[in-house]
């Protein structure tokens, strides 16, 4: 499948997203900063990446956390994950949060997030006044225990 995808001003010099293993499911995604940014504890901040796509119709782009910046520092994304839908043209940020317990520096070209293309489907909603029944029922938020 093509995507194509659009450098915006600023940008020309950062790799494209890419696959950094043989079997990788997302692409990484750079910050396109101008200088450092230093991300404190509890504060959410958007980055920009200086990209934009043409998504197929039938089809989104997620935008993901990394898990090694999640494991090591406690960075992730407010809206995990986001979407980039088929007929979006703008710019692609990531709206960033530091869970973690010290301040994060986020520097031009580092990789910041993974982009995953995954395919969408739509669903004709009926309304009806009963659903089907299960055994499960309305159980749910932990309804099933830890153990």
């Amino acid at each position: 499948m093509q995507i194509k995808i659009r450098r915006l001003k600023d940008s020309e010099d950062l790799p494209l997203p890419g696959y950094e293993s043989k079997g990788s499911s997302g692409m990484d995604i750079r910050a396109s900063i101008k200088g450092d940014v230093q991300l404190k504890p509890g504060e959410i901040m958007l980055i920009p990446t200086g990209l934009a796509v043409s998504v197929p119709a039938g089809y989104e782009a997620q935008i993901r956390p990394r898990s090694g910046l999640a494991l090591r520092h406690g960075i992730g994304m407010v809206n995990s994950p986001g979407t980039i839908d088929s007929d979006y043209r703008g710019e692609i940020g990531i709206v960033m949060i530091n869970w973690g317990a010290e301040p994060f520096t986020i520097k031009r070209g580092d990789r910041i997030a993974q982009m995953v293309i995954s395919k969408v489907y739509r669903a004709d909603l009926v309304e009806v006044d009963d659903l089907d029944t299960t055994v499960r029922g309305k159980g749910g938020f932990g309804h099933t225990g830890t153990k």
